[in-house]
């Protein structure tokens, strides 16, 4: 199975980074129109205790985007991760490490899975798995970036 696997480092703690990973991902989160969750766009993200990712979108609709699979606050956190779009059998996985690295964490990224999506389905745009997954880096570029910008609230 083929990963793209993206890497940067926070000025946080990994047990900040974690928390604000998981319980700030609403503020953090950033839409992008190449990766839509639903065709209605993200909405707000969030995750329900150590269970489950989802997104409320604006008229009060809940779509489950994945499953958590390990919860290790400062450590791991992993889920599955599915598209609207995606038939029920199609899932990719999501890895999140957190590694001190002096005064800060590095936070790497792991998606899976992208293989088993054909070429020709929306959320692939066409592409071919290279290109997929080099827009799927860019991607997870930016929302660390927005993860790194974000600060604890007091």
């Amino acid at each position: 199975m083929s990963a793209v696997i993206v890497s940067l480092r926070v000025a946080a703690t990994p047990e900040e980074a974690f928390d604000i990973f998981t319980a700030e991902i609403a503020a953090w989160w950033q839409p992008s129109g190449l990766f839509q969750l639903t065709p209605r766009g993200d909405g707000t993200l969030s995750f329900e205790e150590e269970v489950r990712l989802i997104t409320t979108l604006p008229n009060g609709k809940v779509f489950e985007i994945g499953r958590v699979t390990a919860w290790q606050r400062g450590q791991r956190l992993a889920f599955s991760w599915r598209q609207a779009t995606f038939t029920p059998d199609q899932i990719t996985h999501v890895d999140v490490h957190f590694e001190a690295v002096g005064e800060e964490t590095r936070v790497t990224v792991e998606h899976r899975g992208w293989d088993t999506i054909p070429q020709e389905h929306v959320a692939r745009h066409g592409f071919p798995l290279a290109a997929t997954q080099m827009r799927l880096a860019e991607y997870w570029r930016a929302q660390l970036a927005a993860l790194s910008r974000a600060r604890r609230s007091p």
